[in-house]
């Protein structure tokens, strides 16, 4: 996986993760809701949850 965008940022935006979201809006609304819901609750301790976050940045070279 790449760091550099694919798309133009939305008019009026600057060129970062945030504002491309702006072009899928209530998909990123529900993501972010399901993102919360994540981290907030499960079987899964927090810090168990991070590890395995930057084990698969780490492994999609992910820059964000």
């Amino acid at each position: 996986m790449s760091t550099t965008p694919r798309l133009n940022p939305p008019p009026n935006t600057s060129a970062d993760f945030g504002s491309y979201l702006g072009y899928i809006g209530k998909t990123a609304a529900a993501f972010f809701d399901l993102y919360a819901e994540y981290w907030q609750r499960g079987v899964l301790p927090p810090d168990l949850k991070e590890t395995t976050r930057l084990r698969n940045a780490r492994i999609t070279d992910c820059g964000y």
